[in-house]
């Protein structure tokens, strides 16, 4: 899938460099009209990822175990060592079947199926970039699922200790790997960068010990704690060895990492399934930015919500992303993230207009005969100083904005740009509101303006579905934690590849 991915990406780039316009005919940076030719190829890769993204093998095990909604299952003890030992053919891991292991798995597929079900979910997010950096450091790759015990895949996460991040660094130990912080910024909580210093911490801490196990160990509670308990194990150098004389949370640290490998493997066995996932690692793309901005800035200007921004960057404390170098970057859907690329030019000057607006030099009319000019020093926005030469009224027209409409997309319509809107109607953010009328001037003879149908859900029925759009049968029965067996039986005249927008979907 990863080299057809590349191939297409390969064949998109190559066409659209043979496509390029002499420099004298290529629109602004900050064009509003995007080609054509460019849009097909972003939809073509948003759909393609979307694809990639959606493959699962669950549904097929739960509908072959013909496992009713919300049915439990347990399994016998040697089923599950079966299973371990399958998972030990294929890592250098010791995943042991004992009594502590045993039990804690046993905890986990009873009282801790929403939690694994959840990190199966921003599994999608994060496993991708975890298996790339262990697999630059020739590290196992199971050790993906260290995060789900240290953080359950939550950047955000501070211990009461003061470990943060998806891999719980402390203060000191990240800038000893190199995790920077300030006002702005706290790179333990950057999942690229933390991920590459958890690599190396564990890469640093095997070489130590020669087993993984007690690397585990030494990476919670830290390698003096493990160096003790070796000593008054009478030097035993394996971790079950000495695991008695280790601290009560890091002796079942590792069991905790051996239920969560492998209910993470077998969820599908326990009728687990995955909490949908609101966005792949693969559907991301990143832009950096050359000054400070404001997440309300990029919010505003590619009608994306903040939440999620904060969500995909959760490396900077605040809304803000600093000045620095190298330059801070912000990370996003392809589609929101290509728009900013588009609109780049168009991001700092409204980044400008609404922190920054500077001082004009504004000198009145005065009589004919005063001699006598006085001036005044006035803070005004860019749009008060270019209302003072209105375009020709040639073209002039207005347009009432409309329920759910926004800057970008009147802009659009028009084929002019947010500067322009705000410039013509001397507005100092892109907030609009319904009913409200904008003067335009566009260089069309005459624009046909089709409202958008007002949406008429149906009324709200116990137990449906309602389809939107983006849906698919399958993420409907995830959204509601079904499989699409079950789903299907509950809609048994549904042709669940051609679900419309709209239909009613029975869920219970």
């Amino acid at each position: 899938m990863i080299k057809w991915a590349s191939l297409l990406l390969l064949f998109f780039t190559t066409a659209l460099a043979q496509s390029q316009k002499p420099a004298h005919l290529v629109r602004p940076s900050d064009t509003l009209d995007p080609n054509p030719f460019v849009n097909t190829v972003q939809q073509s890769l948003n759909l393609f990822y979307a694809d990639y993204a959606n493959t699962n093998t669950y549904d097929s095990i739960i509908s072959a175990l013909n496992y009713a909604p919300g049915q439990i299952p347990s399994f016998s003890d040697s089923v599950i060592c079966a299973r371990l030992s399958k998972m030990n053919e294929l890592t250098p891991f010791h995943l042991d079947c004992n009594q502590a292991t045993l039990s804690t798995i046993k905890f986990f597929a009873a009282q801790r199926r929403g939690f694994i079900r959840v990190a199966l979910g921003r599994s999608a997010l994060y496993f991708d970039l975890f298996e790339e950096k262990l697999t630059e450091y020739g590290l196992p790759l199971e050790l993906r699922f260290l995060s789900v015990i240290e953080s359950g895949l939550r950047p955000q996460v501070k211990s009461r200790a003061g470990a943060l991040g998806l891999w719980q660094f402390m203060y000191k130990t990240g800038l000893y790997f190199g995790l920077d912080e300030n006002s702005y910024i706290d790179e333990r909580m950057d999942p690229e960068k933390a991920t590459d210093a958890a690599c190396r911490y564990l890469k640093q801490l095997y070489g130590i010990y020669g087993d993984w196990n007690l690397a585990l160990a030494a990476y919670n509670a830290g390698p003096g704690n493990v160096n003790h308990a070796i000593r008054k194990s009478g030097g035993k150098t394996t971790y079950w060895e000495v695991r008695p004389f280790l601290p009560a949370e890091t002796q079942g640290y590792v069991p905790n990492f051996i239920a969560a490998a492998y209910m993470m493997t077998y969820h599908a066995e326990y009728n687990i399934i995955p909490m949908e996932a609101k966005i792949h690692n693969a559907q991301l793309d990143t832009m950096c930015v050359k000054s400070g901005i404001h997440m309300q800035t990029i919010s505003k200007l590619v009608d994306w919500e903040l939440t999620e921004i904060q969500s995909l960057n959760p490396v900077y404390k605040t809304t803000y992303i600093p000045k620095m170098t190298p330059a801070r970057c912000v990370t996003g859907p392809m589609d929101k993230i290509g728009l900013l690329v588009s609109f780049e030019d168009s991001l700092y000057k409204l980044e400008e207009a609404i922190y920054n607006p500077k001082p004009i030099i504004i000198t009145p009319v005065v009589n004919q005969d005063t001699t006598q000019k006085d001036s005044l020093t006035l803070i005004a926005s860019p749009a008060d100083t270019l209302q003072t030469n209105p375009p020709s009224t040639a073209n002039l027209m207005y347009h009432k904005v409309k329920s759910g409409e926004n800057m970008r997309q009147i802009a659009l319509r028009y084929n002019v740009s947010i500067e322009q809107l705000m410039e013509w109607n001397a507005l100092r953010t892109t907030n609009i509101y319904v009913g409200q009328k904008l003067t335009i001037y566009t260089n069309q003879a005459q624009v046909q303006v089709t409202p958008a149908p007002t949406p008429t859900p149906p009324p709200p029925v116990k137990k449906y579905y309602t389809v939107r759009p983006g849906d698919t049968f399958g993420k409907i029965a995830q959204r509601n934690n079904l499989t699409q067996a079950q789903l299907q039986r509950l809609n048994p005249g549904v042709k669940v590849n051609s679900i419309d927008i709209g239909q009613r979907i029975r869920i219970k």
